[in-house]
């Protein structure tokens, strides 16, 4: 199951791709990571998506990574007597805490959060904009606003504030529970929505006890004000352009793209781009011109993963889509132009030892055209560090622990295989040949670099550098 390209695909699964069948076909047809959407997926669904997955990954022998993402703050209006009311621009329209039903100037808001929060001036974007208010009074019971775009209010429609920092964190009482589900389900990743802060994660952590690894989905200004504070506690990014293009003008994103990815890039640490990337794929069988183009510009700079959300979970089309997102990130990474854009996209190394040998490992690959860059790694740091040099040459991370292997399973360049530790420095270059031969990565008489840490089984210890031919049954000498 060697993918011919470096980027990972990251499916997300629903309606459309809950039965194991399907799922084994969406890995067959590309996807590394699996995606449950914990706003739309109740606990025991949530245990029976991850039972499947884990049988699918047993019957054929890869890790795969699971990723639960966690709902955040959904922030809503309340009920209207007609169910929707029709509104007039530079009408006043007042959002506030009388429980009755809604009329044509005003609406209950059950969240006393906003009403202490939002000062004049700030706006309030109504069901993914398509209705904008500006504030002009707030009293903390009741937000006097004037209707700036859109023309109409239903039920329970969302509200975003892109003006307005919360003093609320980024766990509700529902993620709560559902984080304590899903690391008692054992997923790898779990992804915190609408974080507005560097505080906003550390609620998350605690509960995690590296049980699962943490993903900062940036889609709010306020996280992008704190982009460098949030990414030094992340154990990686997404870049959620949904609400980011709700929350921030559209012409903005795809700079706050480029921008996450790189500091994410320099930091070492995964970055997933996400949202609409073959959205026309919900409904047909394939996508239109443009959505191929941003596909492409994702993987032209260097993401980590790429993330399919409705097309996959919830689309007319879910494998083709997958497939067709695996063609295009392989034509893409087959362009001449691709090794030149990310090469000059490459961060120096930090002055650690470990970062020296994944920089050194990478030169001495690439100028010797190496067939890969073999890594032990207990903890999954020296995979993170190989895969940050963006080599050329395949990344093949060896680990002895099945957690680690899943959760590098989103990290660019790396094929992932669960293996006994080495039981010495023979062993090592041995079982390194041999499993980079077995997995299609060399073939007798190539060469293999090998990195780790001496003396064995110590974790962060990475000092060591060994080439190595590969023999004629896979074994290695150096």
């Amino acid at each position: 199951m060697r993918r011919s390209r470096k980027v990972k695909i990251l499916a997300t699964l629903g309606p459309a791709s809950s039965d194991k069948a399907t799922i084994r076909k969406l890995f067959q047809a590309g996807a590394d990571v699996f995606r449950i959407n914990m706003s739309h997926t109740d606990h025991p669904s949530m245990e029976a998506l991850v039972g499947r997955i884990r049988e699918v990954e047993e019957e054929l022998g890869r890790p795969i990574g699971i990723l639960a993402d966690l709902q955040g703050p959904k922030l809503r209006v309340g009920k209207f007597a007609e169910g929707a009311v029709p509104l007039q621009l530079g009408q006043v329209f007042t959002l506030d805490d009388d429980p009755a039903p809604g009329d044509s100037t005003r609406v209950h808001l059950p969240h006393p959060e906003i009403l202490a929060s939002v000062e004049a001036g700030d706006r309030l974007l109504i069901d993914d904009g398509k209705l904008q208010l500006k504030a002009v009074s707030s009293d903390g019971k009741a937000i006097t606003c004037k209707v700036v775009a859109g023309n109409k209010i239903s039920d329970k429609k969302g509200v975003s504030l892109p003006d307005t920092e919360l003093p609320v964190g980024a766990l509700t009482e529902k993620d709560r529970k559902d984080l304590d589900a899903v690391l008692a389900a054992g997923v790898d990743w779990v992804a915190l929505s609408f974080i507005q802060r560097p505080e906003d994660l550390a609620e998350a952590r605690k509960v995690a006890r590296g049980r699962a690894l943490i993903l900062s989905k940036i889609e709010k200004p306020q996280a992008v004000a704190r982009l460098a504070e949030i990414i030094e506690l992340s154990d990686a990014l997404m870049v959620a352009r949904g609400d980011l293009g709700v929350e921030m003008p559209l012409e903005a994103v795809p700079g706050i793209q480029k921008q996450i990815t790189r500091a994410a890039r320099r930091a070492g640490k995964p970055v997933v781009v996400a949202t609409q990337m073959l959205e026309s794929m919900i409904s047909a069988p394939v996508p239109t011109r443009a959505e191929v183009s941003d596909v492409a510009t994702a993987v032209f700079e260097g993401a980590d993963a790429i993330m399919l959300s409705a097309e996959s979970a919830a689309g007319q089309y879910p494998v083709e889509a997958v497939a067709t997102m695996n063609r295009i990130a392989e034509r893409i990474e087959r362009d001449p132009t691709y090794a030149g854009i990310i090469n000059a996209q490459r961060s120096e190394p930090e002055a650690t030892g470990a970062d020296a040998i994944s920089l050194a490992a990478r030169e001495i690959a690439e100028t010797l055209k190496l067939s890969a860059i073999v890594t032990y790694t207990a903890s999954g740091t020296t995979g993170l560090r190989a895969a940050r040099e963006r080599p050329q040459v395949p990344i093949v991370a060896l680990s002895p622990i099945v957690a680690t292997a899943r959760r590098l399973s989103l990290l660019w360049g790396t094929h992932c295989v669960v293996t006994p530790d080495a039981t010495d420095l023979d062993d090592m270059v041995d079982r390194a040949c041999r499993i980079a031969f077995q997995e299609g990565f060399a073939k007798p008489g190539d060469r293999v670099i090998i990195t780790a840490g001496v003396p064995l089984r110590t974790p962060g210890s990475t000092n060591m550098l060994r080439i190595a031919y590969v023999g004629l049954e896979g074994g290695g000498n150096s």
